[in-house]
This record gives structure tokens, C-alpha cells and sequence, in this order.
């Protein structure tokens, strides 16, 4: 892609602080966290919120102040959100701080250092090796050779002279030079594709899609059940407007999960900070849960399980010459050289650096594929790939090249010239075969046999050689057959059958993870160049290194910051900490909605009024579900994730929803028999309702630990507390020797209930769960 330059700005002083401030700027709007105002916005003016603002108005209304309890524990669960989520946005935000680039500009001729964003258009930038261009530039003086593999997915350099262009996202590899920015900010060219790639990207999450249907539910239930059950206790059973109202409420703020919400989203925000200590950037909350669920991880070789640096293996030497001769030459060639590409850097790392007088150099190009120096003595030395390199191959020497490269090593060789032409290709002595290799992750068996241990299936894709990528990956501990991507036509077929791809173009990256999706399969994928960003968004869960592309890292949901690999294992952990503990939680939370909603429809069509008053709900829902929820919402549970979210937390929370409302309706059917009055028959109630609760919370808890047993002893005492210290608030009064004998009768039975109840949800609505069983 070409770029036009309306007018070039002085090479020898750069552009002045007047014009400076008059330029387009890099900046590009990213969004790593919320601001606080739409933290505080969306926590603040919610639904559920406004509901409650007029239940609690209802409430005010009718003089009875202390059913507004469940006000204040509005108030506190809304305020602890807030307090979580800007805890949150501050890790997220310090952590996207310490990840900002850096870049040299000359400004009022002096050279600065100064953040990539702050880049104007027309600056002149300073690029040497190792620099990823952060904007679209042109060359205006010094010649570079650029690795545009992170755009294209071709890793050959390519040379930069006068006018040629530098892509925002390529890596400068040798050379130095000073190139204009001609587009900076939302008109450079990674950022198109990043954009393109952004819109209308959606990640999947079982979680968050569960728990959006639990409120769409309950918000279109509530609110006509909660209508009509007013309607029928002020004009058909003529109660009180106090009574109904009180009555209303009760029955409404029951049916409303919002704990269920706030959990979620504290345990989500919890998981981000702790792996924000890990360096891993978490720009997606839901993706822990995704990455939880993955049975198939895509891994680009380069950078993922290589370091993404090159290493000297092996010196075979093939004429009369020495290994430490051998080391010697290449010290001064290498030295003589200013060549930074991965080989060079890493032969550099083999064999050091030693000063020798030299007459003439010939540095590394992509088109003749090797370099060579002229030393003031006459010796003439060679470094480059064999067929560049010599004229007439020799069958023999191409036989060891083609050996190493099975075992996954690059060859270059070292040749003895007579002379340095251009391309410097000849008949020439060639004097040792140089074995250089990717360096694989010191821990990455570990980590890829971790996954292979969860059920995880890995597949290796790479643009390189089949040959050298099966080699790496079966170091790494790959299992599984290899195939050339190149001479493949159905990707479906070959995505099933093999494991390890070589030869695979950036569009092939991106069909291979629909083709998986469309298998059945929850994938992510790992890359780091914009070649990736299609592909990256196409995936379940796109995880990015830290030193990769701009768009990559935009696109994916996870960015490790360090390029640590190993750090997904901790993100695998934490989302199945998440996920099992909101499963196990929202089952209490659960049992609140859905008995709350059984006993309203109950009353509108048969009881005369609704059982409860809000204050004492507050009791059953603080102590059997809100407390409870919360700390076992923070508990480490790594076991494996099993089941589909809604059957799972309705199959759990079915039995003590049916529980409470069996017994209302039996104590509705003793009601006379007994000679309870409408205030023994809610205090029955809730001392019912709260057992019940207590009981579930024992299910949930199985099997139970220290954390477990200290939290039923506590939540035990605390109901026991509030019913004899606190009577009078929550309602309570006393009851006959037959009443009580009744209440301890349904309080024994209800244990045996909800063990038959789960036993018959466990055949039906979770007979299917194996199906859904993820990693």
C-alpha cells in the first residue's frame, strides 16, 4: 500500500511545537474499563433499582418503616457493586498504563521520547530495530528492513528506502532511518482492519446469556403478578390499603433475583483483579467463564510456544576448519554486520562479537537471502540460506540441511568467497552448516500438558514449513498428525483429523476456527498480528500477547501483557472458580424468586392474602441466600465446570421452591383447624421459609469444609438470634403447644421433601445435563 505525502516535513529539525499542537494526534479511543460516571450510571439507574424506589415509596406510604429494610439492602448491595467495579476499573486501567508504547519523534531538532498516542501527523519519526511502527509512515531518509508478518503473515523482511511505506503493526528488523506519519489515530491501516474486526463482535457466555433470561423473566412477571395480586386484596378481599400494599411488596421484592446480578458481576470483577496481578489484561469480564468451557485451543507456534526468539543449536563443520574457527569467524562477521533479525541476533548470542577491519559489507535483504562481509585481509565470508548462497548444490549437504529441518532447526550456512558480488550467490567453499532453532517456552510442556490433562484439544498453526512445525510441536508434547495446509481444500475434514498445520494463511486461520465452531467446539486462539484479527474474532475466547499488534490486542478478550503462556492455566482456574461458585450460588438466590412467584400466583387465584411481610423476607433472604451466596460466590473451587447454567441453578433451586410453597399451603389448610390467627400463620411462615432456606443452603454446601461448616453454624445461630432477640421487628408472635408441635412436625419433614424432590429433578430436568458437560 502506497502512501502520498502532500508535504514533507524537514528531516533536520522535525516539526516545531506551533505546528505540533495544530496536527492530528495517535490517539485512538480504547476502551480497557467503563468510566466511573457509567459505572455509577449503570449501577445506580437500573430496573430493578426503580422498582424498588417504588416499592419502598408504597411502603413509606403506609407508616410501617421498618419493612423498609430491604431499601437499605438495596442501597448496600448498589454501593458494594460501585466500590467493586471502580476497584476493578483501577487494576485494568494501571495495568493498560503500564503497556503503552513508546516512540522517538524529532521535534525543534531535538529527539524525544514520548508515547505512541502522542504522535502527530507529519512528525518525523525516529525507527531503528526492534521499533513496531504505531502509525502509517513513510521513509524519508535511511533505508530499514521491515517484518511485515504481523499484517501479511509472511515473515521474509522486506527493505524500506526513500518513499517506500511502513504498515502501523510492522516490526522494524535492521537498519535505521527517518519516516513522516502520514496517518496516525482511526485512519492507519491496522486500526481499519481493527474496527472492521470490532463491529459487531459479540463473545458467547452461557453465563451472562442465563442470567439475562432470568431477569427478562422475572421483570415480565413482576410487574402484572405484582398488579394484579393489589387489585384482588383491595377490591375483592377488601383488606386494608395498608395491608395490601405491605402485602404487594413482600410478594414483589421477592421475586426480584437482583443479588443474583451483583454477584455475578463481583465475582467476574474479583477474577479480573486477581489475574490482573498475574499481568494477564482482562478486556472482556465473561471470557474467564468462555475460557473455562474450552475444548479446543488454537496456538499460533511463534510467540506462543516459542519465545519468539531464535537459538544456534548445532555447528556441523564441513571443510577443514574448527567448531571454535567456526565461532571466531562469525564473532567478526556479525560484528561487522548490522543485521537484527531474529538469526543474527541469535548467532550474535552464540558466538559474541569481536572487532576486525573490514573493507565492505553486504547486509541481509529478503531478496537475496543472505549477507556478507569483505574484511581488510582479503577473507571474504558468507552467511545465508544454501540455495542463495550457492550456485551448484551439492546433493549431499542438501541431504543434512533437510535432516535438520525434521528435526525443526533452520540452516543457514557459512561460505569462504572469493569476492562479494550483489547477490551474492557463487560457487563458494561452504564451510559449516549453522543449526538454529525457535526457542521453545521453558515451561510450555507443562502447560500444554495441563490442558491435554483438562480435556483440552491442541492444535498447532503456523505459517511455516510443516516439517519444522511438527518438529517444535512434538517437542512441546503435541500429539496428533501433521498436514500441509497448502494442499489442503476441505478445512472441515482436516480441523477433525489433524493436530498440527503448517503453511496455513491468514484466511485459513480464520475458516479452521469456524469450521471447529461449527463442529461443536468451544475455541480459543491465541496470535498476535493483525493477520490474526479475523480469526481472533471468529474464536470463543481470543487471547493476545502483550507484544503483538495494536488490533490484536483491541480484538481479543484476553492480553497477556508479559507474553506469558503459561499464565492461561490461572485464567482456566479462575473462570472455573467463577462459574461453579455463581452456579452454586444462584440456586439460592433462585429459590427466593421462584417460591415468591409461586406463592403470589397461589394467592391471586386462592389464598386471601400473601403470607409474608418485606421485612421478613429480608430475614429469609439475608440469611439463607445473600450471605451465604456471597461467600461461597469467593471460594476456591477448581473442579471441573458440568452442565448447562439454567438447568443446573433451576434443577437445584426447584426442590426448596416447592418446599415453602407446599408448606404455606398446608399451613393455610391447618389455618382453622389450629386456630391460627394471620399473624401466627406468617410467623409459621417465615420460621418455615427460613428453615427451608437453611436447609438448601446444606445441599449447596455439599460436601462440606471448614469454610461450609462455619458458615451454616453462623447463619444457624443468626436466624435463631433474630427470631427470639428481634420478634417484635420482624413480626413474630407466640404460638399454641399445637401450633408449635405443627411447625416442628413440617420443619422435620422438609429435609426428606427436598431429598425426594431433587432426586425426581435430577431424572428430568437434569437427565440431559451430560450433554452439556464443558471443561
Amino acid at each position: 500500500m502506497d502512501l502520498k505525502v502532500k508535504k514533507y516535513t524537514n528531516i533536520k529539525t522535525g516539526l516545531k511545537k506551533a505546528d505540533v499542537a495544530k496536527n492530528k494526534t495517535n490517539e485512538v479511543e480504547t476502551k480497557n474499563s467503563r468510566s466511573y460516571k457509567q459505572i455509577v450510571h449503570d449501577n445506580v439507574f437500573t430496573l430493578f433499582n426503580l422498582i424498588n424506589l417504588i416499592l419502598g415509596l408504597m411502603v413509606f406510604v403506609t407508616g410501617s418503616y421498618r419493612n423498609m429494610l430491604f431499601v437499605l439492602l438495596v442501597l448496600i448491595n448498589m454501593i458494594i457493586g460501585i466500590i467493586q467495579e471502580i476497584r476493578s476499573k483501577n487494576v485494568l486501567d494501571e495495568l493498560a498504563l503500564l503497556n503503552v508504547k513508546k516512540a522517538k519523534v524529532l521535534r525543534d531538532s531535538r529527539i524525544e521520547e514520548i508515547p505512541a498516542e502522542e504522535i502527530v501527523e507529519n512528525d518525523v519519526l525516529i525507527v531503528e530495530p526492534g521499533d513496531q511502527m504505531s502509525v502509517d509512515a513513510v521513509v524519508l531518509d535511511g533505508h530499514v528492513e521491515c517484518n511485515e508478518s504481523i499484517l501479511t503473515g509472511e515473515s521474509d523482511a522486506i527493505e524500506k528506502t526513500f518513499g517506500d511505506t511502513l504498515m502501523s503493526g510492522s516490526f522494524i528488523v535492521s537498519g535505521k532511518a527517518k519516516a513522516q506519519a502520514v496517518r496516525v489515530g482511526d485512519d492507519t491501516y491496522s486500526y481499519s482492519i481493527m474496527n472492521q474486526a470490532k463491529r459487531e463482535k459479540r463473545y458467547p457466555s452461557e453465563l451472562r446469556d442465563s442470567i439475562q433470561t432470568i431477569i427478562r423473566f422475572s421483570t415480565i412477571i413482576l410487574i402484572p403478578s405484582g398488579l394484579v395480586l393489589l387489585y384482588k386484596e383491595l377490591f375483592i378481599e377488601h383488606l386494608l390499603w395498608q395491608e395490601a400494599f405491605l402485602s404487594t411488596v413482600a410478594a414483589v421484592i421477592g421475586m426480584i433475583p437482583e443479588g443474583l446480578v451483583l454477584l455475578t458481576s463481583t465475582a467476574l470483577a474479583i477474577g479480573s483483579i486477581k489475574l490482573a496481578q498475574k499481568k494477564v489484561l482482562i478486556q472482556e469480564l465473561y471470557c474467564i467463564e468462555t475460557l473455562a468451557r474450552v475444548d479446543t485451543l488454537c496456538l499460533d507456534k511463534t510467540g506462543t510456544i516459542t519465545e519468539g526468539k531464535m537459538k544456534v543449536m548445532h555447528i556441523e563443520c564441513l571443510d577443514d576448519i574448527t567448531e571454535s574457527e567456526v565461532k571466531d569467524i562469525l564473532a567478526e562477521v556479525y560484528t561487522a554486520l548490522d543485521d537484527n533479525n531474529a538469526t543474527a541476533q541469535a548467532i550474535r548470542e552464540f558466538a559474541g562479537q569481536r572487532e576486525a577491519a573490514v573493507s565492505h559489507t553486504v547486509p541481509f535483504s529478503s531478496d537475496r537471502k543472505a549477507s556478507g562481509v569483505e574484511f581488510a585481509d582479503g577473507n571474504c565470508f558468507i552467511t545465508g540460506a544454501y540455495s542463495f548462497v550457492q550456485q551448484n548444490t551439492d546433493p549431499q549437504i542438501q541431504a543434512k540441511i533437510d535432516s535438520y529441518a525434521e528435526q525443526g532447526m533452520r540452516v543457514i550456512v557459512l561460505a569462504h568467497a572469493s569476492h562479494l558480488s550483489d547477490t551474492l550467490k557463487g560457487n563458494h567453499r561452504i564451510l559449516a552448516l549453522i543449526c538454529i532453532q525457535d526457542v521453545l517456552r521453558e515451561d510450555i510442556k507443562e502447560t500444554l500438558d495441563y490442558f491435554e490433562d483438562q480435556g483440552v484439544d491442541i492444535k498447532i498453526i503456523s505459517g511455516d514449513d510443516p516439517l519444522t512445525v511438527t518438529a517444535l510441536a512434538k517437542k512441546a508434547g503435541v500429539r496428533g498428525r501433521p498436514v500441509d495446509m497448502s494442499k489442503v481444500k476441505d478445512i472441515s475434514k482436516a480441523v477433525e483429523r489433524y493436530s498440527i498445520f503448517g503453511r496455513v494463511t491468514p484466511e485459513q486461520k480464520k475458516e479452521m476456527v469456524l469450521a471447529l465452531k461449527e463442529q461443536g467446539h468451544t475455541v480459543a486462539m491465541t496470535g498476535d498480528g493483525v493477520n490474526d484479527v479475523m480469526a481472533l474474532k471468529e474464536a470463543d475466547c481470543s487471547i493476545a500477547m502483550g507484544t503483538g499488534s495494536q488490533a490484536a490486542k483491541a480484538i481479543s478478550s484476553v492480553v497477556l501483557l508479559n507474553d506469558q503462556f503459561d499464565a492461561l492455566p490461572s485464567v482456566l482456574r479462575e473462570g472455573r472458580i467463577v462459574i461453579n461458585n455463581i452456579q452454586r450460588s444462584a440456586s439460592l438466590f433462585l429459590v427466593k424468586t421462584l417460591f415468591s412467584l409461586g406463592l403470589t400466583l397461589i394467592t391471586i387465584f386462592w389464598l386471601s392474602a400473601y403470607p409474608f411481610k418485606p421485612i421478613q423476607l429480608s430475614l429469609v433472604s439475608g440469611l439463607g441466600t445473600g450471605i451465604p451466596g456471597f461467600v461461597l460466590a469467593l471460594e476456591p473451587n477448581e473442579e471441573r465446570v458440568h452442565g448447562h447454567f439454567l438447568r443446573h441453578v433451576f434443577g437445584r433451586a426447584i426442590p426448596g421452591a416447592a418446599s415453602v410453597i407446599l408448606s404455606v399451603v398446608i399451613c393455610y389448610q391447618f389455618k382453622g383447624l389450629l386456630g391460627m390467627s394471620s399473624a401466627q400463620l406468617s410467623t409459621i411462615c417465615t420460621i418455615v421459609a427460613t428453615w427451608n432456606s437453611l436447609c438448601v443452603l446444606y445441599t449447596v454446601c455439599e460436601p462440606m469444609t471448614r469454610i461450609r461448616n462455619w458458615l451454616m453454624t453462623a447463619m444457624l445461630l443468626a436466624s435463631i438470634i433474630g427470631m427470639l432477640g428481634f420478634h417484635d421487628l420482624l413480626y413474630l408472635t407466640g404460638l399454641s403447644v399445637w401450633q408449635t408441635v405443627y411447625l416442628v412436625c413440617n420443619m422435620a419433614l422438609i429435609p426428606d421433601f427436598l431429598i425426594i424432590v431433587k432426586h425426581v429433578v435430577d431424572k428430568t430436568i437434569l437427565r440431559d445435563e451430560a450433554q452439556y458437560v464443558s471443561v
